[in-house]
């Protein structure tokens, strides 16, 4: 069985600790409390604070690692779900981040990513494209690394 692991970093515009992170660092515990509800939730990375924030290139980044039984769970917690009304305003506290700034593939089920594990796939996503190594939101692959085409339920 397999499950699907997901990381996605942010570089933030300030400190969490700023005035200007207030909104978002308030909402954290209250949407990580969600995605713990939410169906199809597999696990997600806790550390002091309910975040990892780590410092690369010179700035701090918001690193987000979870779990999910299949993409569409996680779609669905990350776009229909109080998440997503959050997405609309990232640009609040996040700078521009390099692109892709999410990476997906596929773990057997029970394997747990560690964060740098799950910052190299996403440096292997953004050097060489989409793979069954790491893909990305729009071009996504099976468990046995089959491209999924675009409105195909394969694998999800």
């Amino acid at each position: 069985m397999w499950e699907l692991a997901q990381v996605n970093v942010a570089i933030m515009r300030a400190p969490l600790t700023d005035p200007s992170m207030a909104e978002f660092a308030a909402a954290f515990d209250p949407v990580s409390r969600l995605a713990d509800d939410t169906p199809g939730f597999v696990w997600r990375l806790r550390s002091t604070g309910g975040h990892a924030v780590i410092t690369r290139d010179g700035c701090e980044q918001v690193v987000n690692l979870s779990v999910w039984r299949d993409y569409r769970s996680m779609h669905e917690f990350v776009y229909r779900s109080a998440h997503g009304r959050l997405l609309l305003h990232r640009d609040r506290w996040f700078r521009p981040t390099p692109q892709p700034s999410t990476a997906l593939w596929w773990m057997r089920a029970g394997e747990l990513p560690g964060i740098e594990h799950a910052l190299a796939r996403l440096s292997h996503l953004r050097r060489f494209g989409p793979s069954p190594q790491a893909f990305s939101l729009l071009r996504q692959f099976t468990q046995d690394g089959r491209p999924i085409r675009r409105g195909s339920r394969s694998g999800q």
